[in-house]
């Protein structure tokens, strides 16, 4: 299937100090990861194209990726940063949308209060994305998920995405309020989930698919085949695993399903939610 599409993975060139998150323990990706770093990989992999999505929070960095986007054809799409909190976000938000690659936004919210989501600046934020018809990418972690169904609730309307599942704690195997607040969240039907980011909340060293296979069944519950995209996290899942073993993990999971809905998830749901062409 040549048709895939990496709905997330990212871009940068390495600053120790902007990239502080990138510790010691992340040696590996502690370096540049450009364009022709990920096109032999994508390559390797039949993915056709995939979507930037920012990891810092300034418009330079949407700027860094809206101009790597332009250069790439493959780059199909990109997820950046605005300041949602900004009284004046709707017209940074005229200004970015001549940008036909620009297709939606993301805050970092794991790295704040557990109850920022729930605040009025924010959300006035959240509701200006609509004029121009914006996503939003929810990255949190798997505590902040109540705030993550109050906001969904709250914006039935809006495109929502779940990054990474809601990065649940498969290192130590506890799921049960992380499984309960996905059904909740779930029961949004203007929300996706993005199988991503899982590899880095297992066990680096040592993970197997198995340790996967729960959560897996959770989100494919829950979501259905209908609301799930494909995403690698690419380079930061290399602390943790290579590109074609997430890929394959997902292959092997996804094997016994209809074509249709495996299409679904290799590139339909991205290419809709998005808007890629």
């Amino acid at each position: 299937m040549s048709q895939r599409i990496d709905s997330h993975q990212h871009f940068w060139q390495f600053d120790p100090v902007r990239d502080s998150w990138i510790d010691e323990s992340m040696q590996i990706i502690q370096r540049d990861f450009l364009p022709e770093d990920l096109l032999p990989v994508l390559e390797k992999n039949n993915v056709k194209g995939c979507v930037a999505v920012q990891a810092d929070q300034t418009e330079a960095q949407t700027h860094f990726l809206l101009d790597l986007a332009k250069q790439n054809d493959f780059i199909k799409g990109v997820v950046g940063w605005v300041d949602l909190l900004d009284k004046n976000v709707a017209g940074r938000l005229d200004i970015f949308s001549a940008e036909k690659k620009l297709k939606g936004f993301r805050h970092v919210v794991q790295g704040e209060a557990d109850d920022f989501m729930l605040r009025d600046d924010f959300r006035r934020g959240i509701e200006a994305l609509k004029t121009h018809d914006y996503t939003y990418d929810i990255l949190v972690f798997h505590r902040q998920l109540p705030a993550a169904i109050d906001l969904a609730n709250r914006f039935p309307s809006q495109a929502f995405v779940l990054d990474h599942i809601a990065k649940p704690d498969i290192k130590s195997g506890e799921i049960l309020s992380w499984k309960n607040n996905i059904v909740e969240l779930a029961k949004a039907e203007n929300v996706l989930c993005k199988i991503s980011g899982m590899v880095t909340e297992a066990n680096w060293k040592t993970w197997t698919p198995d340790d996967l296979k729960p959560y897996l069944d959770v989100v494919f519950e829950n979501f259905s085949p209908e609301r799930l995209m494909f995403g690698s996290d690419w380079p930061v899942c290399l602390v943790a695993s290579e590109y074609e073993l997430v890929v394959k993990t997902l292959e092997d999971y996804i094997a016994q399903l209809p074509i249709e809905q495996q299409e679904l998830i290799w590139f339909r749901n991205a290419e809709r939610f998005y808007g890629l062409d």
